[in-house]
């Protein structure tokens, strides 16, 4: 019944021209034949160690909520312009609309991760890896958190998948330096974009409104920022959620022998599950990630948390629709430097800068030196 009437449908709307209605249905006959709700807990109930490893994934996605989510909204709470808690409820919603809606109009990052790197076709050896990288990701992420420092959980994925995915091959062959390169070209993006998009917007807003008044431009700013942090979060969700989504789904792929691009794309379940996760981790762990980064690294007037959130915003979309797997912590916070730099590079607090940037550096070699170590260790106990 189904494929006569996608036939038809095809058929009228070819005769009418309509090539974009046709893309259209065509992506959503294509989304029918993904693996369902029900077949996915078929696949736990028969293998307890998928449950261990997609227990982990949620795990790297609650953190990444904690840390890289608020990371998009502690400006808007630094310069008052929202409440805390209206802050989180409206990242929580923005962070499942992005994820949802980018992946209906591209996966390109999600195909990114998925393609960097290669376990190997022994199924059992490629789950073990991945549940390696899982835990170190995690581990890094929570201490992060601790000391209040918003780390890159991008990054400490990405290092991570690569770190056990060498340990698995015993060499590079494990990994798609093709695909993988695409993470330094994010990087660069990501900071120097962020930086100077927000110095500039920061610096050409006073020249502009140097007539206007100065309560109403406030006014003005304020309501304009609410709407920047909610970009911000829209493109968290379609940035960080097609990470962490497609990790998830290449444990499914694994599970069943097969590859993430033979499994036929991502069902809306698992786009619903991975944004519910992430949204937990930002409602219950974002408030101390929000303080130092929105209150502790630099004071912002309204003007400037704009700046930084349409530089990111715009740095963030660039970056997705290439398939440039960025980090939302970096650009976001990258950006916050630029505007606050733009009025007074003396207002920035270094010190909060530096320690941000430390955690930064060592995020590549740390968490790809736990995912190989672990990695090592877990072939050797399953």
């Amino acid at each position: 019944m189904f494929p006569t009437l996608y036939a038809i449908l095809i058929g009228c709307l070819h005769r009418h021209d309509s090539t974009g209605a046709q893309r259209f249905l065509a992506h959503v006959w294509k989304r029918v034949h993904l693996i369902t709700l029900s077949e996915f807990f078929g696949l736990l109930a028969s293998n307890p160690f998928l449950v261990l490893v997609m227990v982990l994934i949620l795990g790297t996605i609650f953190v990444n909520g904690a840390t890289d989510a608020a990371n998009a909204i502690a400006e808007v709470v630094g310069t008052r312009s929202m409440d805390i808690d209206d802050a989180i409820m409206m990242s929580v919603i923005c962070n499942f609309v992005g994820l949802v809606a980018m992946t209906f109009i591209s996966t390109a990052v999600a195909d990114t991760i998925s393609g960097m790197v290669d376990f190997g076709g022994d199924s059992h050896l490629a789950m073990i890896a991945l549940a390696a990288s899982t835990v170190g990701i995690v581990a890094w992420g929570v201490a992060a958190w601790i000391f209040g420092i918003p780390t890159s959980e991008s990054h400490a994925l990405i290092a991570g998948l690569t770190g056990s995915a060498l340990a698995v091959s015993g060499g590079l062959d494990g990994v798609n330096m093709g695909e993988w390169v695409k993470v330094l070209y994010g990087l660069v993006l990501s900071t120097v974009l962020g930086y100077l998009a927000g110095w500039i917007i920061a610096k050409v807003i006073p020249i502009a409104c140097a007539n206007a008044d100065r309560r109403k431009a406030n006014n003005f700013f304020g309501r304009m920022q609410i709407a920047g942090a909610a970009g911000v979060a829209l493109m968290h969700g379609a940035q960080d959620g097609q990470k962490f989504m497609s990790t998830a789904m290449l444990a499914i792929a694994l599970s069943v022998g097969k590859t993430v691009g033979e499994m036929g794309g991502f069902p809306l379940w698992i786009e619903v599950l991975c944004a519910a996760t992430m949204a937990i981790g930002t409602a219950i762990g974002g408030k101390k990630i929000i303080k130092k980064v929105g209150m502790e690294m630099v004071q912002l007037d309204k003007y400037q948390g704009f700046s930084a959130s349409i530089s990111a915003t715009i740095s963030l979309f660039i970056a997705t629709v290439t398939g440039l797997p960025v980090s939302t912590t970096h650009t976001k916070t990258a950006a916050i430097m630029g505007a606050g730099a733009a009025k007074d590079i003396r207002s920035v607090n270094w010190g909060v800068c530096k320690e941000m940037v430390l955690t930064w550096i060592f995020t590549f070699p740390g968490c790809g030196l736990i995912g190989y170590a672990l990695a090592k260790l877990f072939l050797v106990i399953f």
